[in-house]
């Protein structure tokens, strides 16, 4: 007897009846297996889609704390202008004789005297030359490298420098200090200007004459040097760094033909005229 007929016999069911009760229940059974696995496949999908925000969780995490690549990270904020402080692009759109308001770190200072001190001072985004700004022997003695200054004046011109006048500051919380810029390759071209006053630095350049200011060792040593077919004339700022400073031992005894490389910052007169603070002689 075929084996799906036992249990209609046992129950001494039809034949014909048996088949039909067996037929109903099997396609019942379908059913409910197919229900099953539906639910199953259900629960499946459920339990991935609550895993799924796990798997992002970190990488967004990350995104907040780095910047994209390519792109300057956010200022610190040391960076971040006091109210009423312009930021250097204001700065540079300012009227000549307008009053303006910084806030930048001292890079170097001239010598003082007669309560002034002339400052060479930059940000993140430019540079500031501060010229006799008001100033007690004891605040420039405080003024060392890094020293971060608000300063209010007036925005003035001399021979093409962009300069400060009329000054006075305070001294703020805060710290920087520039690394020079590699202007080499802007020698000669309209883009340098737009470097005024940095601390930059100049590779590969050629002696072509040294000179002392009136012909007096221990004052200004001005030095003419090539690049490219073309002459620049920088100095040794005596105020700056004096006669018993290595810059300006190294920079007098320099000869015509000398190959050195330069760093200092980018004063104008009349042109590029960079204010000189070191010299590496080529070996």
């Amino acid at each position: 007897m075929p084996e799906k007929f036992r249990l209609c016999r046992a129950y001494s069911i039809p034949k014909g009846k048996a088949a039909q009760i067996y037929k109903s229940r099997r396609k019942a059974m379908k059913k409910f297996l197919a229900m099953l696995l539906t639910l199953c496949m259900v629960l499946a999908f459920a339990g991935c889609a609550q895993k799924a925000p796990e798997a992002t969780e970190a990488p967004d995490q990350e995104a907040t704390t780095e910047a994209p690549a390519g792109e300057t990270p956010a200022a610190t904020e040391e960076d971040v202008k006091s109210e009423g402080v312009m930021t250097y692009a204001e700065y540079v759109a300012a009227e000549l004789e307008s009053q303006v308001t910084v806030e930048t770190y001292v890079q170097a200072k001239q010598s003082w005297w007669e309560d002034k001190a002339t400052v060479y001072s930059q940000d993140k985004d430019g540079a500031y030359f501060l010229y006799n700004m008001a100033c007690s022997q004891e605040d420039y003695d405080k003024l060392v490298p890094g020293t971060k200054i608000k300063v209010t004046g007036y925005k003035s011109e001399w021979s093409g420098e962009i300069e400060i006048i009329d000054a006075t500051f305070e001294i703020e919380e805060g710290s920087f200090i520039a690394i020079p810029f590699d202007a080499t390759e802007l020698l000669g071209k309209d883009e340098l200007i737009d470097h005024q006053n940095q601390l930059v630095s100049f590779k590969g350049l050629t002696v072509e004459k040294v000179a002392y200011k009136n012909d007096q060792p221990g004052d200004d040593i001005y030095v003419t040097f090539g690049y490219n077919g073309a002459s620049y004339d920088f100095c040794v700022e005596s105020y700056l760094t004096g006669p018993d400073t290595e810059v300006y031992s190294t920079v007098g005894a320099l000869k015509e033909g000398d190959v050195v490389d330069v760093e200092g910052f980018l004063y104008w007169y009349e042109g590029v005229n960079t204010h000189i603070t070191a010299v590496t002689v080529a070996q």
